[in-house]
């Protein structure tokens, strides 16, 4: 088992910026791919990043060169800085991690979740 706790969430205007964190317990955070999803209202969960053990990192398109996810292996905490937010980053966000080797952006091949936390951009 693995436990997730996001923080970092809050209300910031279009153009402003949050870092939302991970912290996970209860196995070890370095063999996990981790991945950060959002849900807007009415929406489907959306997959926003993923970084494996190694660093490599993959983005959804509509976040590139303003998301930037990162994790600390020793700390077993993982980020996600997000610059130039804009009013449709406006979702809970997620993060979670998955055991597989491999991964894509479906959120069914991810084994635990954290709660989540608010995000809302303001225009």
């Amino acid at each position: 088992q693995v436990q997730l706790v996001e923080s970092g969430g809050g209300l910031v205007q279009a153009g402003g910026s949050l870092r939302l964190s991970c912290a996970a317990s209860g196995h070890t955070f370095r063999n996990y791919i981790m991945g950060w999803f959002r849900q807007a209202p009415g929406k489907e969960r959306e997959f926003v990043a993923r970084i494996r053990w190694n660093g490599s990192t993959f983005y959804t398109d509509s976040v590139k060169g303003r998301f930037t996810i990162s994790r600390d292996n020793a700390k077993n905490t993982g980020y996600l800085q997000m610059n130039s937010l804009k009013p449709e980053d406006t979702a809970v966000y997620y993060c979670a991690v998955s055991s597989r080797l491999v991964v894509g952006s479906n959120w069914e091949e991810y084994n635990y979740w954290g709660q989540g936390t608010q995000v809302t951009v303001s225009s």
